[in-house]
């Protein structure tokens, strides 16, 4: 193997798992909050700092959604947004009753999933 293939060959890897959809890139992020919600949930209740942090975490990216689905520029249909916006809110509501013990984390990964399931069904995947 010469000098010049070997670099050619170096970053293909990494590149081919930079080309990603739009809602790959949701997806995975969904997947990465939920994940730390589901930790969250299956360790001890009273681990406030840990839940806390899944919860700041989830607020974050429905914080950034809700931001995206009320832009102009935003290509969703009306109704779709005004639903993932409605959501978003549900979930500030939701982890905040979480946060003072009224509530549990079950309703945010159920959400969490059901998006992703779009997303996946979005970009033809199962």
């Amino acid at each position: 193997m010469n000098a010049y293939h070997m670099a050619k060959t170096a970053y293909s890897g990494s590149n081919a798992s930079t080309i990603r959809t739009p809602s790959a890139n949701e997806y995975e992020a969904f997947a990465d909050v939920t994940r730390k919600l589901m930790f969250a949930a299956a360790r001890d209740p009273q681990n406030i700092p840990e839940i806390a942090h899944a919860i700041h975490d989830n607020r974050q990216l429905w914080s950034r959604l809700a931001s995206a689905v009320v832009a102009d520029d935003n290509a969703l249909p009306v109704d779709l947004r005004a639903r993932i916006f409605s959501l978003a809110e549900f979930t500030t509501q939701h982890s905040s009753k979480v946060l003072r013990g009224d509530a549990s984390l079950t309703a945010l990964i159920d959400i969490n999933t059901a998006i992703m399931r779009g997303l996946r069904a979005q970009d033809g995947q199962k």
